[in-house]
């Protein structure tokens, strides 16, 4: 990381700061990339957004004031208007949390199935879009063959098609979206939600594929493991006749991240290469043994 991103980020950040009348005096970066994470003194934690995000921002906030009112274990925004703009961004305040580790597939279960089970909220939170970013990180990715780019292109059209025609599931309701271990929080105090930039109304199956390609794709996840995971939130995904439609789109998504991080980062190369391989059939059958990258 250059100090010269570290120092346009910490310009927004102090503007964001002085307008919330807070202090940047010992602010440490945690994490600098699409969205600029800051920890200030006091326990305090804020979360940058990517230039065009002030809506999201500002749902984000609403909707863990909403999972708090209901009762559901989440990260929590401070208790003050926001978000707060400068130089183009969208920036939110939240409590700092306490010592923790990334939760299980065991403790994400149940958390989602609370989700899952919550009325509508009472403001708008938007339909899920499982495609957003694809063509976009594809049309820029420099790493990826004139050939292999347009047999992806055929591909993303082929599953837009599904997309419209899913078969009938479980009922639409809240999902989180990007809902993965590194998103829940174990604390001393039990298991919470976190990371709600994704959260949208739609097919609850869509969380629930998120764990299923660990073991169905990825082969991290053992059989018992997703047995686990199923038995904590009641029900199988990979047993529902659109179950391949959704892993089809979460490869592509995971397909088009490795290219993006390619092109920053020469070692994840390969990586994208062999996942592009392994969606166009050249690797046999999954679990196919993807290794994480970014």
């Amino acid at each position: 990381m250059t100090a010269t991103r570290t120092e346009e980020s910490m310009t927004i950040l102090r503007e964001v700061a002085a307008a919330a009348g807070l202090s940047v005096e010992g602010a440490q970066p945690i994490r600098l990339a699409e969205n600029d994470l800051w920890r200030l003194p006091a326990n305090i934690v804020v979360r940058i957004a990517r230039a065009g995000q002030e809506a999201a921002a500002a749902r984000e906030v609403a909707l863990t004031r909403w999972l708090a009112e209901h009762g559901v274990p989440a990260v929590r925004p401070l208790p003050m208007e926001q978000p707060v703009h400068a130089c183009g961004r969208a920036a939110t305040f939240w409590e700092e949390l306490p010592p923790h580790l990334h939760g299980t597939e065991v403790d994400l279960a149940p958390l989602l199935r609370r989700l899952h089970d919550l009325p509508k909220p009472p403001f708008f939170i938007g339909k899920l879009d499982p495609f957003v970013r694809i063509a976009d990180r594809l049309a820029a990715a420099r790493s990826v063959s004139d050939d292999d780019r347009e047999w992806i292109l055929c591909r993303l059209d082929a599953l837009w098609k599904e997309w419209d025609h899913l078969p009938t599931g479980q009922p639409e309701c809240v999902i989180h979206g990007d809902a993965w271990g590194g998103n829940c929080a174990v604390t001393a105090d039990g298991a919470m939600l976190m990371d709600f930039e994704r959260t949208s109304e739609g097919p609850p199956e869509w969380d629930l594929t998120s764990t299923a390609i660990k073991h169905d794709t990825f082969g991290t996840l053992s059989k018992d493991g997703y047995r686990k995971y199923c038995e904590a939130y009641g029900h199988d995904v990979m047993t529902w006749d659109g179950y391949p439609i959704l892993r089809g789109i979460r490869e592509l998504r995971l397909v088009s991240f490795a290219l993006q991080i390619a092109d920053q980062d020469p070692s994840a190369l390969d990586q994208a290469q062999y996942r592009i391989a392994c969606v166009r059939g050249r690797q046999g059958p999954r679990p196919w043994g993807w290794t994480a990258v970014g």
